[in-house]
């Protein structure tokens, strides 16, 4: 089965990202965008996986939540990937909350590799897919169009707080991929208090 690790986001959150999409959708250009209900912030592709190995990630996935507390992520840029000028990737970045997220994926990477799951070979980078470019179609226009989003994440305080990690079953459809939550792991590490 095809699986992947994920931080979901609230509705408001998916609602207002579906808002940005019509808004860029305008350009006409050649862009398959993520239907708003599949949204979310992936923290491990996983690929293609047998229930076995499944079963060992979704421990991982208990312990590494352990090790964490529910924190706070705030979405506040558009973004493309490899960059602005030949855009590949349309994404939602997020400041607060980047650093934790880091930490998480990188922890989730290091254990992961532990019963064979190759690591990735790019750095992690704490961003929301929201669109992937299928070809120079109105290129222009898309980049355009982007340009003038720019601010639109950041005048609409997108802050939620991120509780869970999510192992998902991705099913590919002619109508798009089906998201099933496998499994869900719940941020527990109690905040310490430091007596002055």
């Amino acid at each position: 089965m095809r699986t992947f690790i994920a931080i979901e986001l609230p509705k408001e959150v998916k609602d207002v990202l579906r808002e940005l999409q019509d808004q860029l959708k305008s350009s006409q250009a050649d862009v398959k965008w993520v239907a708003a209900e599949n949204i979310h912030l992936t923290l491990k592709f996983l690929g293609e996986r047998d229930e076995k190995k499944v079963e060992e990630i979704s421990q991982i996935l208990d312990e590494v939540a352990k090790e964490n507390q529910p924190y706070e992520i705030n979405l506040v840029s558009l973004g493309t990937f490899p960059d602005t000028d030949h855009p590949r990737v349309v994404w939602a970045g997020i400041d607060q909350g980047d650093a934790q997220t880091r930490k998480i994926a990188q922890a989730l990477e290091e254990k992961i590799a532990k019963v064979g799951i190759p690591k990735e070979d790019r750095e992690f980078s704490s961003h929301i897919t929201i669109g992937r470019v299928k070809s120079n179609i109105n290129r222009e226009k898309l980049i355009q169009g982007l340009d003038n989003s720019k601010g639109y994440l950041a005048g609409k305080n997108l802050r939620f707080l991120a509780t869970q990690l999510l192992l998902f079953k991705s099913t590919l459809t002619s109508k798009g991929p089906v998201y099933e939550i496998l499994k869900t792991a719940n941020l527990t590490k109690s905040c310490k208090v430091k007596l002055v």
